[in-house]
């Protein structure tokens, strides 16, 4: 099995495929950066405290969700795919809420 850990790259402009979501129109990077660039636009009036934490609680849950749908529940191939250890993945998951019984049903992004 070959291992990929490579940056999702951008669609490219003379792609016959139309774009299917922002992120598969631009780099994921890019789309973190506008969403943070937003949040913050939108704050404006605010205090903005523990920004970090926020991220990554609000990027974790899906990346998770996502890992767990795409092997059908089974955690570590999950956490081959993320990159971690699955005793690693499980504390994660169980601080989300998030159980393996849910993601090995189908759902709609």
């Amino acid at each position: 099995m070959k291992r990929a850990a490579a940056p999702i790259p951008p669609a490219s402009p003379d792609s016959d495929q139309p774009a299917k979501s922002l992120a598969s129109s631009q780099p994921l990077a890019q789309c973190v950066r506008l969403a943070i660039q937003t949040y913050l636009e939108q704050m404006a009036d605010y205090t903005v405290e523990n920004l970090y934490d926020l991220v990554i609680r609000e990027v974790e849950r899906p990346l998770f969700e996502i890992a767990l749908h795409h092997s059908q529940g089974n955690l570590t191939q999950a956490a081959r795919m993320l990159g971690l250890n699955r005793n690693t993945l499980r504390k994660r998951l169980a601080a989300h809420g998030i159980t393996r019984e849910s993601m090995r049903v189908p759902w709609d992004c």
